[in-house]
């Protein structure tokens, strides 16, 4: 247990270092969540979390920093909340390549991203230009399947 944690401390510094994102308290505990687990986090589930060890601006700008350097994108879910995964490909600055579905679980309520169904190609009519494209499944996921 204390290895696992040890690692997932010494990974989550190691993305800060890869995204040229300076290494704070703050920082490192939330992408040791986001390493944690396999679903997206909303701003809300990492102040549950960490509890008050950080107040909500500072979470806020954590997220807001991680998502302008391409670490993490945001996904609206069917409830309208916005969660957070990390970027599994290789995004940059304000730049995502989150092409990818996102699956939103009916039984256990979480959100996750399945970086291996990519969302087909879309083409649109003459004078319109795609900024981003949401695409996303509801259903049961694999956690809740092998549950019952």
């Amino acid at each position: 247990m204390v290895q696992q944690q040890k690692e997932l401390r010494k990974q989550a510094q190691e993305l800060l270092l890869k995204y040229d994102l300076r290494k704070t308290g703050c920082r490192v505990d939330v992408l040791e969540l986001f390493l944690q687990n396999p679903f997206a986090l909303s701003h809300s589930d990492l102040e549950k979390l960490l509890g008050d060890d950080y107040d909500r601006v500072t979470l806020y700008r954590t997220l807001y920093s991680f998502k302008e350097q391409g670490l993490v994108h945001s996904i609206n879910d069917v409830s309208g909340s916005v969660k957070y995964a990390l970027c599994k490909e290789a995004c940059s600055l304000h730049q995502h390549h989150d092409n990818h579905i996102h699956f939103n679980c009916n039984s256990c309520g979480q959100t996750f991203c399945l970086d291996e169904v990519l969302i087909p190609a879309t083409a649109l009519p003459d004078g319109y230009q795609i900024e981003r494209l949401h695409f996303s499944a509801q259903g049961v996921c694999k956690y809740c399947n092998t549950a019952t």
